[in-house]
């Protein structure tokens, strides 16, 4: 990974649209919507002083060639969506990843989050698309963080302040909403171990160890399996969300985190035009918090997406 001398002080992010779950398809289906995005995710990485794109799935490779040299990082986002479907959320990742590592290979720092199913996604695709999850039970479960021996040599916590890693240690801070989980195991099956740094793990309800947080040895990407997120902006009182002081000042943290390393380089829009247009302020996110089968307070519902780089704007397409 390159050193980076000056930070960006405009850093955007990308956030990983995706595929309607089937308890959002269950409320909005027959309104044909394309794809969507949790208002969650905007909001934890405005509250670290960045702005949010939305990236389209479904899309050809030179759109997120594009894309990627115009936005700081990209965002993995949790949901439901199956790695195998065409078309979706494990494709559009699996490009973006792609991109990321040639970027990085030559010299152009570039990072990648990964959340919850952002985080299995993110070993999958550095398996090569080899399954290696194991089914778990590990919704709704609220736990602190068992961290590895050697994690204060690790880049996503190296600099954290000794109270972050008490209160993560210590408290039940971290939301865990998952039935699959990557095992230290599961990543040596796929040859794994030598790529990715595991930080901290945790047990489910049933006992069974899983890796919760982890970073590249080689690339700027980390993933949790966990949703600090959720922390500050999901309130749906079936859900077992931690809101406490400390409990937000850890979502805080790890946005911080991932903020900052978007400031590491110094891509941007080719245009103040090109820019606005492409920004999730363009959209208007959808109160579903008070739908019995929701599982976000507010949600992105995108109804149209561009079919190729090169077409022209419209009122309700962004286009690069």
């Amino acid at each position: 990974m390159q050193s980076v001398a000056q930070e960006n002080d405009r850093p955007i992010i990308g956030i990983l649209s995706q595929e309607l779950s089937h308890r959002l398809n269950g409320i909005y289906g027959d309104q044909q919507f394309d794809s969507y995005l949790a208002a969650s995710y905007v909001k934890y990485v405005e509250s670290s002083g960045a702005r949010v794109v939305p990236i389209w799935i479904g899309q050809p490779e030179e759109y997120y060639k594009s894309l990627l040299t115009r936005i700081n990082g990209v965002i993995f986002p949790g949901g439901s969506s199956w790695f195998d479907r065409s078309g979706g959320y494990a494709e559009a990742g699996e490009k973006i990843y792609r991109i990321a590592l040639e970027m990085n290979d030559h010299g152009d720092y570039f990072p990648i989050w990964g959340t919850c199913l952002g985080f299995e996604l993110m070993t999958y695709l550095a398996a090569n698309g080899v399954e290696h999850r194991v089914n778990c039970s590990s919704s709704n479960q609220i736990l602190p963080l068992i961290f590895k021996p050697d994690f204060m040599q690790s880049r996503m916590f190296k600099s954290a302040q000794r109270d972050i890693i008490d209160i993560l240690k210590q408290e039940n801070v971290t939301a865990n909403f998952h039935h699959f989980c990557v095992t230290e195991a599961g990543l040596a099956r796929v040859n794994l171990t030598d790529s990715f740094k595991v930080i901290s793990i945790n047990r489910d309800k049933d006992g069974l160890e899983f890796v919760s947080s982890l970073e590249h040895v080689s690339y700027p990407f980390y993933a949790v399996q966990f949703h600090p997120e959720k922390n500050n902006y999901e309130w749906i009182p079936r859900l077992n969300i931690p809101h406490g002081r400390n409990s937000i000042r850890i979502s805080q943290y790890f946005a911080d985190f991932f903020v900052s390393e978007a400031r590491k380089n110094q891509h941007r829009f080719r245009s103040f035009e090109e820019e606005s247009k492409n920004l999730i302020y363009n959209y208007s996110p959808t109160y579903t918090g008070y739908q019995p089968k929701s599982s976000f307070e507010q949600v992105y519902l995108f109804k149209q997406k561009p079919n190729s780089i090169d077409e022209t704007y419209s009122s309700n397409q962004i286009l690069l």
